[in-house]
């Protein structure tokens, strides 16, 4: 299935009271669509209503979202499904929205500090945060709290992954369904069956080839 369309050149970023909000934030003015979710047979979950514009090119069903950036306050920490998709899909930065930063090495991204992570880390792991380019990413460890609080900023080559969303299982009676006990914070991979009962939120890509990345000292050469 085809992605929803949209205009050939981003929007600038919107501003909020505290300057940029990041192009993946949603608004309180935003939000998602009730929709009632159905059994399609042994193979899945769909809409009873369903468009064309529901699926991505994968086949994965996708949360419907009203899109008014700008409107209401920015909610920092959800992200736009339709936004959220469309960046990690493109490469887009996560704050304005241009293409993210590149180099031979890969993309540049932004990881908050996680010291219980596996040795290696951030090599092979799933991410479900767009890239940032060099002066959304200078900005971003500035002015974003988790990140301000220690961060690890890295190149590297990405492939795509999968989802996160809300899980599904065959309900008692078809065509109903029933809510996993997975309320939707587990990537589930393309090649998991579950992501025909995955109502998604969320796309992730899977890090490669991982370079530690000195901002101070990219700034100064860029």
């Amino acid at each position: 299935m085809s992605e929803p369309r949209t205009a050939a050149r981003t929007p600038p970023p919107v501003t909020g009271r505290g300057g940029v909000v990041p192009y993946v934030a949603m608004w309180s003015g935003e939000s998602t669509v009730r929709t009632t979710v159905v059994q399609r047979g042994r193979w899945g979950i769909g809409y009873a209503d369903e468009l064309l514009t529901d699926r991505d090119r994968d086949g994965v069903l996708w949360t419907r979202a009203v899109s008014r950036p700008g409107q209401g306050r920015p909610l920092y920490a959800k992200l736009h499904p339709v936004r959220q998709r469309r960046a990690m899909r493109r490469l887009l930065c996560q704050v304005c929205g241009q293409p993210a930063d590149y180099t031979e090495q890969g993309h540049l991204w932004l990881a908050v500090e996680q010291h219980d992570m596996w040795p290696g880390w951030p090599e092979d792991s799933v991410n479900p945060f767009p890239p940032v380019c060099t002066g959304c990413a200078a900005r971003s460890v500035r002015l974003c709290p988790p990140l301000r609080r220690g961060f690890t900023a890295f190149r590297a080559q990405s492939t795509l992954h999968g989802v996160i969303g809300v899980q599904f299982r065959p309900g008692p009676a078809y065509p109903g369904v029933m809510l996993a006990e997975d309320d939707g914070g587990r990537p589930v991979a393309f090649s998991n069956p579950v992501i025909h009962w995955t109502q998604a939120t969320q796309l992730t890509r899977t890090m490669h080839q991982c370079r530690l990345v000195d901002l101070d000292a990219l700034a100064e050469s860029s």
